[in-house]
């Protein structure tokens, strides 16, 4: 199982249209120059986005696109399903015609219990989170060596008894 580029520029470029339409619509040029995304694949992309309800568009000079609802009501879920992502583990799209004579395969529900997982867990990340993700600063901020060895306390061999 694996995301494709489909799905990994709609939440990339739902991420830069959230963080950039406080100041208006964002047009799909700003995004595709930005994340470096083709500028007529995003355009087939916010098609589908649009259909679905995620963003809504401004025509005209100044026009581009905004969110159509909250970010904290929106999750990664929505935008992969809007653009039409298939995120199976199964062999079979979940119909159970796993094997070559159509029978359900010994690890169906193994595959089809990690799908619901998958799933479960890009319902509960919002893009509002991964929003506030890259307000974040840019690098982290990793302890310096001397710093830790100071506050860790050295460890205290054990003896080894030979018999």
């Amino acid at each position: 199982m694996r995301l494709t580029t489909k799905g990994r520029f709609a939440v990339t470029a739902m991420i830069d249209v959230a963080m950039h339409s406080t100041k208006g619509p964002v047009t799909l040029a700003g995004v595709s120059e930005r994340q470096k995304i083709s500028l007529s694949y995003l355009e087939q992309l916010f098609g589908k986005l649009r259909r679905h309800g995620l963003v809504s568009s401004v025509r005209g000079p100044g026009g581009g696109y905004h969110l159509a609802r909250g970010s904290d009501t929106m999750s990664v879920a929505d935008i992969i399903i809007a653009v039409d992502e298939p995120i199976d583990a199964t062999k079979c799209g979940g119909k159970e015609s796993c094997t070559d004579d159509g029978q359900r395969c010994m690890t169906h529900e193994l595959w089809s219990n990690l799908n619901t997982h998958v799933f479960a867990y890009l319902r509960s990340v919002t893009l509002e989170q991964l929003v506030l993700q890259q307000r974040k600063p840019d690098v982290a901020v990793m302890q310096d060596h001397r710093t830790q060895a100071q506050t860790v306390p050295p460890r205290t061999p054990v003896p080894v008894v030979v018999a």
